[in-house]
């Protein structure tokens, strides 16, 4: 029988879990999982683990959570593993002896169609874009971030009202499936590494807070390709009495307005609209600072002009 290849998989958030147990229930050998060190969170700062150490721990796998991963301790677990390639989803930068270490490399799965959408956000900005398709890329891991040889790439078409959530979610299945079909190529040596171009036209930086709050001077179009990239997480933002006001989804109505951009017109019931550029942008799922998220029908509820 043929000895299968051992891979150490290397990943933290839900994002990185289907493509940890397409590659376990395939049959590969996987000696460790490394992942993030358990951090405390919410009101009473439990310890959380991460999805993937979750995953790792009910399927009897080896976890290893380095604070630091240039540390000589971890660097000597990792080489006597002997690993003969890594798998990287949706983990954060190696240091050139992690991911030089194995024989055959380590590979990484980005979200996007690479070389477009390098950085750490490829879902949000495809959407907040206005593109119509994406995909995933494997690729092997260099120096610069996601600018190594592809190996594989598969797209996907992105719906009329996608979220960055509902992106987010196709996506991590389709890139399950392609680290499956990557690490079975380079078992077999069948894969093809190809270089990428030099320049990437579309890039995408992480997202900070301050970068959320909507223009209404905008057309509406790209406010309401702006909410969707960024729902449902970190969400985008508008000033709302004394505080935020969030948006999570929204349809536009194309009619020149006749109020200046960021009037809210509403009839109290029914719906909640703001003035843009060039048309209204209506507010279907929201949330107020301090507040659960909710339907707009239940949010004028409560509200007071």
């Amino acid at each position: 029988m043929k000895k299968r290849l051992r891979i150490i998989f290397m990943g933290t958030p839900e994002f990185a879990v289907p493509s940890l147990k397409m590659l376990f229930d395939n049959g590969f050998d996987i000696p460790a999982v490394v992942t993030a060190p358990d951090k405390p969170s919410g009101r009473g700062l439990h310890m959380h683990t991460s999805p993937i150490k979750q995953f790792a721990l009910q399927h009897g796998l080896n976890v290893l959570q380095p604070e630091k991963l240039k540390h000589p301790d971890f660097i000597e677990s990792l080489r006597t593993l002997q690993a003969d390639l890594q798998v990287v989803v949706a983990f954060r930068m190696l240091p050139e002896v992690v991911w030089n270490m194995p024989h055959l490399g380590t590979i990484n799965l980005h979200a996007s169609i690479l070389p477009d959408y390098r950085g750490a956000a490829p879902i949000h900005w495809a959407i907040i874009n206005g593109e119509k398709k994406t995909g995933v890329t494997t690729f092997f891991l260099r120096h610069a971030i996601d600018t190594g040889d592809i190996i594989q790439q598969q797209s996907i078409d992105i719906a009329e009202n996608e979220t960055a959530g509902s992106l987010h979610d196709k996506l991590m299945h389709l890139g399950a499936e392609l680290v499956l079909r990557t690490v079975a190529s380079i078992e077999n040596n069948t894969y093809k590494a190809l270089p990428q171009p030099n320049t990437s036209l579309k890039i995408a930086p992480k997202i900070f807070k301050q970068d959320c709050q909507i223009d209404w001077r905008n057309p509406a179009a790209s406010i309401k390709n702006f909410i969707h990239g960024l729902s449902p997480h970190p969400g985008a933002f508008t000033k709302f009495h004394n505080g935020d006001l969030k948006i999570f989804k929204a349809k536009m109505e194309n009619q020149m307005p006749a109020e200046a951009p960021g009037t809210i017109v509403t009839d109290g019931k029914t719906y909640l609209k703001f003035a843009a550029a060039d048309g209204y942008i209506y507010a279907e799922e929201l949330q107020a600072e301090g507040r659960k998220k909710m339907l707009v029908t239940d949010f004028l509820r409560g509200y007071k002009k």
